[in-house]
């Protein structure tokens, strides 16, 4: 094995395990071998999307998606609050607070739709119900093989809520897979 990687990209403990696995012929950590110049930042996840979701009142949005929608608050910013980086499972979303922007109920229509991945999306379902949220697509499951509902947030923002039911590939629901 062959590393071409200059020493001043790696963090210490990463050039002590290559330091290490040279003199001692130590075994290098299969997970090293491919994020050894990744840098990593725990302020952004890394390997998903994150979605940045403008709200007129991020702190009532922010207390209304870890109530209804059961969101955990990983950090805040701005005193007031002017933003925060909200997750459920391993979806991240950024919220911001935007007064003078308009919202899909504003405007009559949405502008985006957001799915997020969870592993009880019934409980889901009967929590986000039972706090009055606007379900706009009744739990079921589709013909792809996901078990979703749809909801609509505090200030229009589309969500979909799903979960893996079965395995289905795209053709055969009609979908034409791409040739590669």
């Amino acid at each position: 094995m062959v590393w071409r990687i200059h020493p001043t990209n790696l963090t210490r403990s990463i050039q002590r395990e290559l330091v290490d696995f040279h003199r001692n012929r130590k075994p290098f950590p299969r997970s090293r071998r491919t994020i050894a110049c990744m840098i990593e930042n725990r302020s952004v996840p890394t390997d998903i999307v994150l979605p940045h979701i403008s709200y007129h009142h991020v702190a009532k949005a922010i207390e209304w998606l870890t109530r209804v929608f059961g969101f955990k608050e990983n950090y805040r910013y701005g005193d007031p609050v002017s933003g925060a980086q909200l997750y459920a499972g391993k979806a991240f979303i950024m919220v911001r607070n935007e007064p003078d922007q308009a919202t899909p109920a504003q405007l009559g229509y949405g502008t985006q739709s957001l799915t997020i991945f969870i592993d009880d999306v019934d409980a889901h379902y009967a929590k986000a119900r039972s706090e009055g949220a606007s379900i706009v697509e009744e739990l079921h499951e589709t013909e792809y093989g996901e078990r979703q509902y749809g909801v609509e947030d505090l200030d229009g923002h589309h969500w979909l809520f799903s979960r893996h039911a079965r395995d289905v590939s795209p053709n055969e629901w009609g979908a034409v897979i791409a040739k590669r």
